[in-house]
């Protein structure tokens, strides 16, 4: 079976590859006339965000009482980021990943998938940080539309709905575990028609409900160490902006700071929006635009996005499926200390 998914990830990705040769063409070309002083140093800061996703989980794990090794931490981090990438489930199959570890070496999941929804919240409030100061730069310069204000809000109602989610596995997990029963009826109600049976069993949604809210229990009393996840979250865009701050000297256009965090937010806003995976084809659309009314010229603005996207997605991509490859062939690892 194991294999069998392998096969269909891998369709997927040289699916992928294909369907975006044209843009990798003009990508490699782009590449090929920058400066490359200034590039390498845009990919240094990149693979110092792929360093930085990983010391972020690895404070996250910790936060549940789970120790794990960070050059595991950061091949399931790069390895979920190209599953979610290529066969796009709503982040459901990069969480995948960590579960399949966890079962692996008989870790709690419950806990874990607190860990992942901690990840997606953490960065989604260090964004609306940022987001804030892009937004007023954008008013500022008078290009500010509804286009960025309604997708603004569907963020915001994204992070609210997960907030929400834990704090009532927080106060009970009788109520999250209802909750659950309900998604999964939700679920098999659709799924009938196609599967003619029930996919899921309302048991397991109390069941991992009990599961989540013991791994929430376990944040009580650390509003210290709470803080540290939010640090490094907001330590990744941070990265990601000077990627794209170098990405602007690697091809010799002049900036400003406020073009930057401008750029930055459309860019980052609408790869998460977006209904294609990572925004692709979207963020190539919409970021030239932004940067356009950011006083960039056009042309310029087309080779920083392809620069840009060459940095911040493809080299991820490349080096999520090496990592997904190696974690398909470790054997099944011993149990993970945990303390008690």
């Amino acid at each position: 079976m194991r294999k069998f998914i392998l096969l269909i990830l891998l369709f997927f990705a040289v699916l992928f590859v294909f369907l975006s040769f044209s843009e990798l063409e003009n990508i490699i070309q782009t590449l090929q006339s920058s400066n490359w002083i200034f590039l390498s140093v845009a990919f240094f800061f990149e693979c110092l965000w792929l360093y930085n996703m990983a010391v972020t989980f690895g404070s996250l794990y910790r936060l549940v009482e789970i120790e794990e090794d960070r050059s595991h931490l950061f091949l399931m981090a790069t390895a979920a980021n190209f599953v979610n990438v290529i066969a796009p489930s709503a982040g459901i199959g990069g969480i995948a990943i960590f579960l399949d570890s966890a079962k692996k070496r008989s870790l709690p999941t419950g806990r874990v998938t607190v860990v992942g929804v901690l990840y997606v919240l953490y960065d989604y409030i260090a964004f609306l940080c940022v987001l804030s100061l892009g937004l007023i730069v954008l008013f500022r310069r008078g290009n500010l539309s509804a286009g960025e204000l309604t997708a603004s809000a569907i963020l915001l109602l994204i992070a609210t709905a997960m907030g929400s989610i834990l704090y009532l596995g927080y106060k009970s997990y009788a109520q999250l575990g209802r909750l659950l029963a309900w998604a999964i009826r939700l679920l098999n109600r659709l799924a009938r028609p196609f599967l003619h049976r029930q996919y899921l069993q309302e048991e397991q949604g109390h069941f991992f409900a009990r599961e989540i809210a013991e791994g929430i229990e376990l944040l009580r009393g650390k509003r210290g160490q709470l803080v540290w996840p939010f640090l490094f979250a907001l330590n990744n865009k941070a990265l990601l902006i000077s990627v794209l701050a170098f990405t602007f000297l690697a091809l010799g256009t002049p900036f400003s700071v406020g073009t930057i965090v401008g750029g930055f937010s459309i860019s980052y806003l609408f790869q998460i929006v977006s209904p294609t995976p990572s925004g692709i084809g979207v963020v190539e659309g919409i970021l030239p635009v932004a940067l356009t009314g950011l006083r960039v010229p056009w042309a310029a603005a087309v080779l920083i996005t392809l620069v840009y996207r060459a940095v911040t997605f493809w080299f991820p991509l490349t080096v999520g499926g090496v990592a997904f490859r190696i974690l398909q062939r470790q054997p099944g690892q011993e149990k993970t200390a945990l303390p008690e």
